[in-house]
């Protein structure tokens, strides 16, 4: 078996350059049905155009509607980033609540015992309790 050194650098070469019309593809193919602007009609004459002549209609599609690709990604990309952002703040605002501390339970106690919902009996024993826990 003879395959010399320049074939097979050629034979990898065809390989990458089919892999990356392929993502080419996918790309074009993901921005006409993600494209909000298009039409129903205007995204199947596009579909068609690039699945029926594929190079060509790849090659017509960059060049009609290349440059809003990228505008139309980046304006993708900031709404996601809006939105996990506002989710982020949405979920540490009701985030668990802090834990209360002691002088928090002794004021409360405090001011059960002023209003007369517990008794001097009961307020020393749930006093002694926070302190001592």
């Amino acid at each position: 078996m003879d395959y010399p050194l320049l074939e097979a650098f050629l034979t990898m070469l065809w390989f990458f350059l089919w892999i990356m019309w392929f993502m080419l593809l996918f790309r074009v193919i993901g921005d006409i049905f993600r494209d909000d602007d298009l039409g129903g009609w205007g995204k199947a004459g596009w579909t068609v155009l690039v699945c029926v002549l594929p190079f060509l209609g790849v090659f017509v599609y960059l060049i009609a509607r290349g440059k809003g690709m990228g505008e139309r990604e980046l304006r993708r990309a900031q709404v996601q980033e809006q939105a996990f952002r506002s989710y982020v703040q949405k979920a540490a605002a009701t985030g668990p609540a802090p834990k209360a501390t002691k002088a928090d339970e002794l004021g409360k106690l405090a001011a059960l015992h002023d209003q007369g919902a517990i008794s001097d009996n009961e307020y020393e024993q749930a006093k002694s309790k926070v302190l001592t826990s």
